[in-house]
């Protein structure tokens, strides 16, 4: 019998333990990884080639039964999309830190994958934080743009002018705000 771990095989021994297992296991990291290229634009060229079946990347119900069914292929094109937001339109770069604070709608994973594509860092937040908290993540993080929606927008701009860092809010929203550029807008 063997263990497979990675793409080694290990002899299994009755008294292999787990300590034993650590100390041989070396995993295989590539020198450079990208989710949104190495994963999900990859599985979109196996669909492509008829390798795989069609599902959905992304497939989302929201309480009122409506549904956003996204292919590998629709998830890769609207990242592409969202990452030329934060490149473009917020000018941010490879490190540039975004916070985003959004309930779990498609726009959540739709920025988390961009942010994946651009390697900006991603730091996500709840719609519970209050302004103070807010405040806090973007003083300490020195982020340059933040993500949200009608409900946090307020809070945002209650102290985004103590915020040197912060150059770019973006809405997500059917609506506009003063200050704000509409995401789905850009998208």
């Amino acid at each position: 019998r063997s263990l497979q771990l990675g793409s080694r095989c290990y002899p299994v021994h009755a008294s292999l333990s787990y300590e034993a297992i650590k100390k041989q296991y070396r995993p295989e990291v590539p020198e450079y990884f990208n989710f949104a290229r190495d994963v999900l634009d990859r599985w979109t060229g196996v669909e492509k080639e008829g390798k795989k079946s069609k599902n959905p990347a992304l497939w989302w119900v929201d309480g009122a039964r409506e549904e956003v069914r996204w292919s590998f292929e629709e998830l890769g094109e609207l990242s592409r999309k969202a990452a030329n937001v934060l490149c473009d339109a917020c000018s941010l770069q490879r490190g540039d830190r975004v916070i985003l604070i959004l309930p779990r709608i498609p726009e959540w994973w739709l920025v988390n994958v961009a942010c994946m594509r651009t390697g900006t860092v991603l730091i996500p937040g709840t719609q519970q934080l209050t302004a103070k908290d807010i405040l806090h993540r973007l003083q300490k993080s020195k982020a340059k743009c933040i993500i949200t929606d009608d409900s946090v927008a307020p809070a945002v701009d209650s102290v985004g002018a103590e915020c040197q860092s912060l150059k770019f809010k973006l809405l997500v929203s059917e609506g506009h705000r003063e200050g704000w550029l509409n995401f789905k807008d850009l998208l």
